[in-house]
């Protein structure tokens, strides 16, 4: 499956943007599509997940900031709402077939198979 991102920038703190992610070749085998992010001298972490529609993961970092959407079988979106500095990072949406991923998308055991080069977010104080 091959994904592509979209809609990273420049925001100044408590500003918002919008993430899609198009997956295409084999989408109707995804179980799960989440997005991820890796900042300077830290690991990646995962920020949201879905399933196909009603199983939904959120770091608590991000609750009551961000949203996930599964607009339709090849397509994920990231609202990002009241930005803060500590959110800037590369975001990687990621994809996968994995059985887990229906029942648990937030579950460590996820093995996400599929990723997308990334998009920057840069968030100014």
């Amino acid at each position: 499956v091959r994904l592509v991102e979209s809609g990273g920038g420049l925001v100044q703190a408590g500003g918002s943007l919008r993430l899609p992610c198009e997956a295409s070749g084999g989408v109707h085998s995804l179980n799960g599509m989440s997005w991820h992010r890796r900042a300077p001298e830290k690991g990646r972490e995962l920020v949201a997940a879905i399933n196909d529609g009603d199983k939904i993961y959120y770091d608590d970092s991000v609750k009551g900031r961000f949203t996930i959407a599964r607009v339709n079988p090849s397509t994920v979106v990231l609202q990002m709402n009241n930005l803060m500095p500590e959110d800037a990072a590369m975001y990687y949406c990621a994809a996968t077939a994995h059985l887990l991923a229906q029942v648990d998308p937030g579950s460590r055991n996820v093995e996400w198979e599929d990723w997308g080069q990334g998009t920057q977010v840069s968030v100014s104080s």
